[in-house]
């Protein structure tokens, strides 16, 4: 099959890169190798969304640490890059409306290409380009698809597929838009449930086919919050996150007892604007 042919994918990674370690970037390299691998797609750009501040996990430093600690990490990535949209707002913005930012980012930049400038200087012009961007933010993933236009796909491991399950984590219409309209690629462990977790629930059982599992064969076990705690014990984190992701931590001293308090005792955004709504 052609290039012309294969459906062209964005990888975006939503998280809290608390900090940015070795195995995000390899998820990338994973889900990358496995979409092209399929025949049918052609992975263009990847795409690293660090959360606001207002998510309000526990240990969760300043955004603008997180997001310098993702650049540097991505310098040398010829086709992963930061993205700080996110992370400057200033509530707490859904997963389906950050896949959607960046969905709609990417019809207007090809619709762009397809004109000399979105802001031609004919009259009525301007208007013309305002309604084709509203008229793309109605359409789906499915049918921009039939339209050549490449797809914005989240990218995440097991966990956050198991974190579906959580009551009052996610709304219900979002894990329909999330798999519906976008797709997710999964990288999931040998042994790993996440089959058996699409099984068992309805809403992802119906969109399976827009479910990609990618097998971690060689496993790695690298965790931020395993990075903190070694980082709160004074123990080496070297070639478990990039070298300038270390300089980093070091110079700023970010990672302590006081920073992994932050935020200690309140209650994660998601949980409670979901549960804020769920009351009668």
């Amino acid at each position: 099959m052609e290039n012309s042919e294969k459906t062209e994918v964005v990888l975006l990674a939503c998280g809290s890169f608390n900090p940015i370690t070795n195995m995000h970037l390899r998820l990338f390299e994973l889900a990358k190798d496995y979409m092209n691998g399929t025949g049918k797609y052609r992975v263009i750009k990847g795409i690293i969304s660090p959360v606001g501040d207002a998510y309000k996990k526990k240990g969760l430093i300043p955004a603008h640490h997180r997001v310098i600690m993702a650049e540097l990490a991505t310098k040398n990535s010829k086709w992963v890059e930061v993205d700080t949209w996110e992370s400057l707002q200033n509530e707490w913005i859904e997963t389906a409306k950050v896949l959607r930012h960046h969905q709609e980012k990417l019809e207007a930049s090809n619709c762009g290409n397809q004109q000399d400038s979105p802001t031609l200087k004919r009259p009525g012009q301007k208007r013309k380009w305002t309604e084709q961007r509203q008229d793309f933010s109605q359409m789906t993933s499915r049918e921009l698809k039939t339209k050549g236009m490449p797809e914005v796909k989240l990218l995440c491991g097991a966990d956050l597929l198991e974190s579906f399950g959580v009551p009052n984590l996610w709304k219900s219409e979002d894990i329909a838009r999330i798999v519906g309209d976008y797709g997710l690629i999964c990288i999931t462990r040998a042994g790993n449930d996440a089959q058996k977790f699409i099984y068992e629930s309805d809403v992802l059982w119906k969109h399976r086919s827009n479910i990609h599992l990618v097998n971690e064969w060689i496993t790695n076990d690298i965790s931020s919050t395993k990075i903190r705690r070694a980082l709160r014990r004074g123990q080496s984190i070297r070639y478990l996150v990039p070298d300038l992701v270390q300089e980093y931590i070091e110079k700023h001293n970010l990672y302590s007892s006081e920073s992994e308090d932050r935020n200690a005792g309140v209650i994660l955004a998601p949980l409670q604007k979901n549960t804020a709504k769920a009351k009668p």
